[in-house]
């Protein structure tokens, strides 16, 4: 606090000043319109000095310790508090307790008060409950659950904001902030660009039929479909308000095989994690999954994919888990006529009971194709398969169909539109 005293004359001239409220020997207050001018005028570049000189102050009665410091004071009680940080703390209560006992009746009314702003609290908590379980919480929509809360109450209730925000672990100036005139307008700006966005993602999410997409997908979508770039953290910033997010798929345990029979003889891993060839048809990779579908009914599918290219090259759906289909995918693989079989060719799988047993290893020596294992328990060595698997039922509509029939005519399209639709985000998106 500045130690300068104003003199009689220095009084009557401040006062002359529409800006000043009150002024006495030792100090002066400023009107809040002032105040306001001031933080807005500070925030464009303007110095202290520059901005009470503007307004008609001369800075060498004030002296420049007292125009510094009632400076610092308004801007921190800005950024703290916002608006309301610059009223006058001299007309509201000290907040000292009372050093006698209360009546009756003001402690009746003070019970009623309480009473009162749990009940407020209560309902607002209630709200929220409901805003989770729809998935669309978010500072914005608690400002405003704040908001229409104080509205709907009494006048002596407004101080309550602060309260309130705690509540909900929101901050009281960013509640003043979201309302205040200039920040509505920013608003209200990007809320029409972001529903102009939410329009172009879910177009994007219902690409094809398949509802079910991740955030990386849906920017290749939009880049690829529409010729449309969204930064991925904008993406995933949206659908989470929105509550778009894909399920996220819980890694299963391992379920330990049945011991193989000395008959069952184990390949070394030639593979070893290098999923990209520089050609198609030089590494294969194979495995079994489980489809839960119908009325607790359970198919199984094999399926041959082309590490290079994440082509689905052959499969087969089976209602067993006999080693038949898994000689049938091979079978469907040498019949088709676009992949090309060379000693060079490597397959790769699991230790699973299919591919250690002879008639498994046998099928593929008549076809000349290497045969390579991946270390017992360790998914990592098979993982563009199991990843196809985990987005195959994210995507594809499994458990809704009700006979083998109808999930063979799913899995049918769902294979078409990974082959041909689905954007590969380790192919350069392609």
């Amino acid at each position: 606090m500045s130690k300068k005293l104003f003199t009689p004359q220095e009084i009557e001239q401040l006062k002359q000043n529409e800006y000043v409220k009150s002024v006495s020997e030792k100090g002066i207050t400023y009107t809040k319109e002032f105040k306001e001018n001031f933080i807005m005028m500070s925030e464009k570049g303007k110095f202290p000095r520059e901005i009470f000189e503007y307004y008609g102050f001369n800075v060498t009665v004030l002296g420049m310790q007292r125009v510094n410091s009632a400076a610092k004071r308004w801007k921190q009680a800005f950024k703290t508090q916002g608006p309301l940080g610059l009223d006058d703390s001299r007309t509201k209560n000290s907040g000292r307790s009372l050093k006698r006992e209360l009546t009756l009746e003001e402690q009746l009314l003070r019970t009623q008060a309480e009473l009162e702003v749990l009940k407020i609290e209560n309902e607002l908590l209630k709200k929220l409950r409901l805003m989770r379980k729809m998935r669309i919480v978010s500072k914005e929509v608690k400002f405003q659950m704040i908001h229409q809360v104080v509205n709907q109450t009494s006048t002596k209730f407004k101080s309550l904001i602060s309260h309130l925000c705690d509540s909900l672990g929101v901050s009281r100036s960013g509640y003043y902030r979201y309302f205040s005139l200039c920040a509505e307008e920013a608003r209200l700006k990007r809320l029409k660009e972001e529903q102009h966005r939410l329009e172009v993602i879910q177009k994007a999410i219902c690409f094809k039929g398949r509802k079910n997409k991740g955030i990386r997908q849906v920017a290749m979508v939009l880049k690829g479909e529409f010729n449309i770039i969204f930064n991925l953290k904008s993406i995933h910033r949206i659908m989470k308000k929105y509550g778009l997010l894909s399920q996220v798929r819980r890694s299963n345990p391992y379920r330990k095989l049945a011991k193989a029979t000395q008959a069952h003889r184990v390949c070394p891993n030639l593979v070893n994690r290098q999923f990209r060839p520089l050609e198609p048809y030089k590494v294969l990779l194979t495995d079994i999954t489980y489809l839960k579908y119908g009325k607790g009914q359970t198919a199984y599918l094999s399926t041959i994919l082309d590490s290079a290219t994440n082509e689905v090259l052959a499969f087969q759906l089976s209602e067993h888990l006999k080693i038949d289909f898994v000689l049938q995918t091979l079978n469907q693989l040498q019949e088709n006529p676009t992949v090309q079989l060379t000693k060079e060719t490597i397959i790769h799988s699991d230790q699973g009971v299919h591919y250690t047993s002879p008639q498994f290893s046998n099928q593929l020596k008549e076809l000349g194709i290497q045969q390579s294992m991946s270390r017992k328990g360790n998914c990592w060595d098979n993982a563009p398969q199991e990843s196809f698997f985990g987005h195959l039922k994210d995507e594809a509509d499994i458990t809704n169909q009700l006979t083998f029939d109808d999930l063979l005519i799913e899995i049918e399209e769902y294979i078409d539109y990974h082959n041909n639709f689905r954007y590969q985000w380790n192919l350069k998106k392609l």
